[in-house]
């Protein structure tokens, strides 16, 4: 089956300044971080997406996020479908994901929602899990309440890398915008040598 081309980046959070800098909004702050470079105008449509449109070289995207709070992630994606006319498969899913070690990332074609309640969402109103996914990874609370986990602000420790953390994730998004998602995959999903731990934890 021919690989469909991305047109449509989607970072997922909550909506507010309460929540911005919170573990459970790294789709936000990957997709503002293309649009600060790209130039990329980011404005509200109604009560569901803020999205503005850029370009790569000859290739046009459209960045969103949801204005919806996270569970309810799949109304904006819903209606980015129908307005956009797009398939599932020609959007990527920006996300946090706390089976990930922190700042690992991982590009995959699609598949369950490992417990995210915005990606549960998504899947359950495009009725697909075929929908491809960059997860970031923000690893896991020691004293195992989750809710709490996601939606707390990084440590100190962890904002010193975040930057690079999202710079990685960008390149990610742009090389699928350039020779798409399988080599993005090649090449993103593949964990460093134990060595190389300086550069483990971006990729």
């Amino acid at each position: 089956m021919r690989q469909r081309s991305l047109r449509l980046v989607l970072g997922l959070g909550n909506p507010g300044k309460k929540y911005y800098f919170s573990r459970h909004n790294l789709g936000y702050q990957v997709v503002d971080k293309l649009a600060r470079d790209y130039d990329v105008a980011l404005r509200e449509e109604g009560l569901l997406v803020q999205l503005g449109a850029g370009r790569l070289q000859e290739k046009e995207f459209i960045l969103a996020k949801p204005m919806t709070f996270m569970n309810l992630s799949g109304e904006a994606a819903h209606y980015l479908r129908e307005k956009l006319k797009i398939c599932p498969e020609e959007m990527l899913v920006v996300h946090d994901d706390m089976d990930l070690p922190f700042g690992r990332l991982k590009l995959v074609q699609g598949g369950g929602s490992g417990g995210h309640k915005g990606v549960a969402s998504i899947i359950d109103r495009l009725g697909t899990e075929q929908i491809p996914r960059l997860k970031i990874g923000i690893g896991k609370p020691i004293d195992g309440d989750g809710v709490s986990y996601v939606l707390s602000e990084f440590s100190k420790e962890e904002m010193e890398v975040l930057p690079q953390i999202i710079e990685k994730a960008k390149m990610a998004i742009e090389l699928i915008l350039k020779e798409g998602l399988p080599k993005a995959m090649s090449i993103f999903n593949v964990r460093a040598r134990p060595e190389s731990r300086g550069e483990g934890c971006l990729k």
